[in-house]
């Protein structure tokens, strides 16, 4: 299985570097799509894990896929129309609903170049902190490409319709700073103060309790695709949940106590 992504675990914050700095943390290669789906697979499972951070090993996020597989046909790239279809459904597809899938908040460090399928990993994340030497794109039609990650739905996403099209149609890159602009990050920061601002927000994050924190965050992924009917049936259902439970109880007793609460799991 691909040794991308390097785990390591703070308290209740993961953090997950994709670890191949001398190609400039290019993918998908073959197998990558096991490494995602494990880790994915493995927070989801565990409720001593309230957050995640992604970033990149050395000057890159991820500078996408590798134009010499496209080039050479190698790889992903390999064979005839049907395989290479074929291999993105269970390559490329396979990344981007395990990282859609993840049960706790992500946020995505991104500290240098975020470019095709890196770019739109960023966009999964729920939050994303940019030092200010990273930059962003999509250059599918710079090489003759459509975004084949699934970036026509995940890009408005977080980029808003026009500026995905302007992204996607112009392929041009954008820096951290226009990128803030743009509201496509929340925050761009110095490059030295980039894993100390996303491991603060991290702590932040895992201080709440771990089951509330899951089901808020099914809730705002089903508040962009789902009629509100629905959310509110869901929200419902959850919030009944949450009150029969212990971390409800600390959480009043913390607040008329004027006390930080102590919640389990």
């Amino acid at each position: 299985m691909s040794g991308l992504i390097r785990r390591e675990r703070r308290d209740a914050v993961e953090i997950w570097t994709l670890d191949r700095a001398e190609r400039l943390n290019a993918l998908p290669d073959l197998g990558d799509e096991a490494a995602f789906v494990q880790a994915c697979a493995a927070v989801n499972a565990d409720m001593g894990v309230r957050c995640v951070v992604l970033t990149g090993a050395g000057r890159a996020f991820s500078a996408g896929g590798d134009l010499k597989a496209m080039r050479d046909k190698t790889g992903l790239f390999a064979g005839g129309e049907a395989e290479i279809r074929d291999r993105y459904k269970a390559v490329v597809h396979r990344i981007v609903r395990a990282l859609y899938d993840l049960e706790v908040p992500l946020v995505a460090a991104v500290n240098g170049p975020a470019m095709g399928l890196g770019c739109d990993i960023a966009g999964l994340a729920d939050i994303r902190i940019a030092s200010d030497k990273a930059s962003f794109g999509l250059p599918f039609l710079k090489l003759g490409l459509v975004p084949g990650d699934g970036g026509g739905w995940i890009t408005p996403r977080y980029a808003g319709y026009a500026r995905a099209a302007e992204l996607l149609f112009t392929a041009k890159t954008i820096d951290a700073a226009v990128a803030a602009d743009w509201g496509m990050v929340n925050r761009m920061v110095p490059h030295e103060m980039l894993m100390d601002e996303a491991l603060a927000l991290a702590d932040q994050i895992a201080a709440q309790p771990a089951q509330a924190l899951r089901m808020t965050k099914a809730l705002l992924r089903l508040g962009r695709e789902a009629p509100m009917d629905r959310v509110l049936d869901a929200t419902a259902e959850f919030q009944a949940r949450a009150h029969l439970a212990a971390d409800h109880a600390e959480g009043v007793a913390a607040a008329l106590e004027k006390r930080l609460p102590r919640f389990g799991l």
